[in-house]
C-alpha cells in the first residue's frame, strides 16, 4: 500500500504503452489466463480471447462481454490473488475478455492501492502507520522492519513489507495485514502485534486467524446494535434466529413496504456514515421512483482512520446486516443489493459470504422470501484500498467497473445511481438500526437519545439525534473498542466506559470524527455527543471516531500523517483537492522542519487559505474536509504556535 498504486506509473516504455486504446502485443502467461478464466469462465469466441477457428471469418459475444464490465474489479482481484501483480499481458487479456479498452483497464487497476502493476514478491506484509497505530507505537515496528528486512518494497526471499494507511483494527493496534498470492491465496489480519510477529510473518510463518473483537459491553442488557456481538455464533443462522434474528423481517412483511418506511420516518433515524441524512426520506424517495430496477448498496467501505465499528458488526453479527438489507430492499422496491466491503477485512468477507449463503439456503434471501412473493438477491463486492470509494457516488463507479471517482450531484442517487437507476446507499450501522425500529416501532425508537432537534438542526435536516450510536474509542484509553450509547451521552461518560487514560497519563486532545473530523481540548469532555451539540461546538461526530491522544504523542507529526493520508487518497479528479492536499502537506512539512517561507504565521495563513479553497470548490467530502482536523489543531491546540507539540 504506502503510496497508492494510482500514483505510481509504469516506468518501462513497453509497460507505459499499455495505456493505449488498442490491444497490445503483450500476451498473458498460462497462469494469468487460467486465473482470469477461472473467474469469468472460458472464452466463448475469439472476440473475447478464444482461439479463432481455422475457417472462421467472424466473432460473436462482444455485446454480452461489454455488459459484464461490472466484473472488472472482481476479475482484477481474482488475478492479483493468484499472481501477486498485474502484468501488461494480463491487463491485455482482461481487456479482451471484457471488451474494455486497455486504457480503461489500466485506469481502474492503477486506481487502487492494493493492486500492484509492477512485479513484487508474492508475500506482502502491510504494516499500519496511521493514527491509532502511531499512537500505539507502530513507528518502532517500522524502524525494526527497516533495520532487519530493508526498506519498504525490498525483496527478502520472496517476501516484502509496505507501510499502510489505517487497516480498521484501531481497537487492536498496532496492526498489519499479511497477503500471500498463489494457487492457495491467503489474507490474514495481525492484531496487537510486536516486532517478532512481523518478522515471523515476513519469514514465512502463517499466523493464526484473530478472533472476532468482543465489545467490552458484550452481554449487557439494553443493547440493541451490539446485542448479539460476542454472544451469538456469527456463523450459525440457527443461533441468530434463536436470539431474535429474522423476527424483524417477518414484522416488516406484516407492515408492508409503506408501513416500514413510515416507521423509519417516525424514528427520525439519521445516517450513521457521517453525512447524517434522514434515512426515511431517502428510502421514501427511492420507493416512489417509477424507473426500474432499484438497487440497494450497503456501504461497508469504512476507511476513515480510527473507524472500525462496521467491522465489529460484520464479523460478530453478519446475519443482522443481511436481514436489515432485505428489509430495506423490500421497503424501497429494490431487486438487487451489493455489499461493498473494504479490501482489508478478510474475516468480515468470509463471515458475510457464509451468512449470504446460509440465508439463501434457508429461504431468507433469493426467490420468494419466506413465501411472501418478494425476491431479493445480494452479492459482496470487495474494494481494493481506495478511501474515496466510501463516498456514495464513487461506489457506483467502482461497482460498475470504472474508477471510483465521485460524481456531480444532482442527479442524486435516489434518482440516478448505480447503473443509472434509483439507488439506496446506507452504511452498515444505519442498516442495523432498522431492526429495532421495525420491532419496537419508530416512535419508541425516537424516544431514545435527543428527540427534539435544536433550531439549526431543524433547518438542516428536520430531525434530532435519536436512537443508539456506536463510537469507535481508541488511542490512549485503557479499553479501546466499540461502545453503544444513546445519543446525548457526554464524551466524559464515554471515556469512563473505556477506562480512561491508562497508567495515569495526561489526556492532551481528542480527535472526533477521524481524519476528516476535528480536534477538541480536554476542557470539552462534557460535550454531549449529538449531531446538534457537536455542530454547535464547531466539530462533528463524523463516522463515530473518538481518538484519545495523550502527552506521549507528537501532535505535529500526527498532523503530517493526516495530511499525507488525504494527499494519497485524493482521486485527483478536481484541482482544489488534487493540488490543495499536496500544498497543505508541503506547508506542514516546512513548519515541522523549521524552514518556513516567511514567518510561521505566513505558513499558517497559507494553510487556512488552502483549506478554504478545498472546502468551497472540491467536488466531494474528501476535499471539503481534508483540512478540518489540521486547522482545528492549529486553532484550538495552538500547534506550531506555542501549543502542545
Amino acid at each position: 500500500m504506502g503510496v497508492p498504486a494510482r500514483r505510481l506509473g509504469w516506468r518501462a516504455a513497453k509497460r507505459a504503452s499499455s495505456v493505449d486504446v488498442h490491444l497490445l502485443d503483450a500476451e498473458p502467461t498460462s497462469e494469468e489466463r487460467a486465473a482470469v478464466d477461472a473467474f469469468l469462465g472460458p472464452p466463448l469466441s475469439s472476440w473475447v480471447g478464444a482461439d479463432r477457428a481455422d475457417n472462421g471469418h467472424s466473432a460473436h459475444g462482444g455485446h454480452s462481454a461489454r455488459a459484464e464490465r461490472h466484473q472488472l474489479l472482481p476479475t482484477l482481484h481474482a488475478l492479483h490473488e493468484h499472481t501477486g501483480w498485474i502484468s501488461p499481458g494480463a491487463l491485455n487479456y482482461i481487456a479482451r475478455r471484457l471488451t474494455i479498452p486497455p486504457a480503461d483497464v489500466y485506469g481502474v487497476a492503477s486506481f487502487y492501492a492494493l493492486f500492484s502493476l509492477e512485479p513484487r514478491p508474492g508475500r506482502v506484509l502491510h504494516v499500519c502507520d496511521d493514527l491509532a497505530c502511531r499512537c500505539a507505537g507502530s513507528q518502532a515496528l517500522i524502524d525494526t522492519l527497516t533495520e532487519e528486512v530493508g526498506p519498504p518494497g525490498a525483496d527478502r526471499e520472496g517476501a516484502t513489507w509496505l507501510p499502510s494507511p489505517c487497516l480498521g483494527q484501531c481497537d487492536r493496534a498496532p496492526a498489519a495485514l499479511l497477503t500471500q498470492s498463489g494457487q492457495a491465496p491467503m489474507e490474514r489480519e495481525l492484531v496487537t502485534v510486536g516486532s517478532e510477529d512481523l518478522l515471523g510473518a515476513i519469514g514465512g510463518a502463517t499466523p493464526s486467524p484473530p478472533a472476532s473483537a468482543i465489545p467490552w459491553q458484550a452481554g449487557q442488557p439494553g443493547l440493541r446494535l451490539l446485542a448479539r456481538v460476542g454472544v451469538a455464533d456469527p456463523e450459525s443462522i440457527d443461533d441468530y434466529r434463536a436470539r431474535g434474528g429474522y423476527a424483524a423481517l417477518r414484522r416488516a412483511f406484516e407492515l408492508g413496504p409503506e408501513g416500514v418506511i413510515r416507521e423509519v420516518v417516525d424514528s427520525k433515524l439519521m445516517g450513521r456514515g457521517g453525512a447524517a441524512f434522514p434515512t426515511g426520506r431517502k428510502w421514501d424517495a427511492v420507493a416512489r421512483q417509477p424507473r426500474r430496477p432499484h438497487y440497494l448498496i450497503c456501504n461497508a467501505d469504512e476507511s476513515e482512520p480510527g473507524t472500525f465499528k462496521d467491522r465489529v458488526l460484520l464479523e460478530g453479527d453478519p446475519f443482522s446486516v443481511i436481514e436489515a438489507m432485505t428489509i430495506a430492499a423490500y421497503a424501497t422496491g429494490c431487486e438487487r443489493g451489493y455489499i461493498y466491503l473494504r479490501g482489508e477485512y478478510p474475516l468480515a468477507q468470509r463471515r458475510l459470504e457464509h451468512a449470504i449463503q446460509q440465508a439463501r439456503d434457508r429461504g431468507f434471501l433469493g426467490q420468494n422470501i419466506l413465501s411472501h412473493g418478494y425476491s431479493f438477491e445480494t452479492e459482496l463486492r470487495k474494494g481494493a484500498g481506495a478511501y474515496i470509494c466510501g463516498e456514495e457516488t464513487a461506489i457506483f463507479g467502482s461497482i460498475e467497473g470504472y474508477r471510483g471517482e465521485p460524481r456531480n450531484k444532482p442527479p442524486f442517487p435516489v434518482d440516478r445511481g448505480l447503473f443509472g437507476k434509483p439507488t439506496v446507499v446506507n452504511n452498515v450501522e444505519t442498516l442495523v438500526n432498522v431492526l429495532p425500529i421495525v420491532l419496537e416501532g419508530g416512535a419508541a425508537y425516537a424516544r431514545i437519545g435527543t428527540a427534539q432537534p435544536d433550531p439549526l438542526s431543524r433547518v438542516i435536516s428536520g430531525e434530532g439525534s435519536t436512537g443508539p450510536k456506536l463510537f469507535c474509542v481508541c488511542g490512549a484509553v485503557a479499553q479501546p473498542g466499540v461502545y453503544e450509547v444513546p445519543f446525548g451521552t457526554t464524551l466524559r461518560e464515554l471515556f469512563e466506559l473505556a477506562g480512561g487514560v491508562p497508567g495515569g497519563g495526561t489526556l492532551r486532545a481528542v480527535l472526533l470524527g477521524g481524519a476528516a473530523g476535528s480536534f477538541i481540548k480536554p476542557d470539552d469532555l462534557d460535550l454531549p455527543l449529538t449531531f446538534e451539540d457537536t455542530r454547535a461546538a464547531g466539530t462533528t461526530l463524523g463516522s463515530g471516531v473518538v481518538l484519545a491522544i495523550d502527552d506521549q504523542v507528537d501532535l505535529g507529526r500526527l498532523l503530517m500523517v493526516i495530511a499525507a493520508f488525504f494527499r494519497n487518497e485524493s482521486c485527483g479528479q478536481c484541482v482544489p483537492c488534487r493540488v490543495g492536499t499536496v500544498r497543505q502537506e508541503e506547508a506542514l512539512a516546512r513548519l515541522l522542519s523549521g524552514r518556513t517561507r516567511g514567518t510561521v504565521q505566513d505558513e499558517l495563513a497559507l494553510i487556512a487559505e488552502i483549506g478554504e479553497a478545498m472546502r468551497d470548490a472540491s467536488i466531494c467530502g474528501l476535499g471539503q474536509t481534508a483540512s478540518s482536523a489540521i486547522e482545528s489543531a492549529i486553532e484550538r491546540l495552538a500547534v506550531f504556535n506555542g501549543g502542545p507539540e
